[in-house]
């Protein structure tokens, strides 16, 4: 069962401001979450319904999964320091 991803408008121009590199990498981590959102890594943030997020370097990615329609929704993409306020 796969999902799909979304990127949100503001993880959309978050990604688009890194170097090239390091987009590649992000990208390479959000296409692994079609495949199992839940995976080894992924931790559930306290205090927040259904937010997730996956470390990638200094970087986190910090989605929603909508089961009901098999949809994984990018809310932020940011370095560690920066990515939670």
């Amino acid at each position: 069962m796969s999902y799909s991803v979304l990127l949100a408008p503001p993880a959309e121009r978050q990604l688009r401001s890194f170097p090239s590199v390091i987009q590649k990498r992000l990208v390479k981590r959000i296409k692994a979450l079609q495949n199992d959102p839940r995976s080894p890594g992924v931790k559930k943030l306290a205090g927040k319904d259904d937010l997730y997020r996956i470390r990638e370097g200094d970087y986190r990615i910090i989605y929603m999964i909508r089961n009901t329609d098999l949809v994984i929704l990018i809310l932020k993409i940011g370095d560690r320091k920066e990515v939670y306020r």
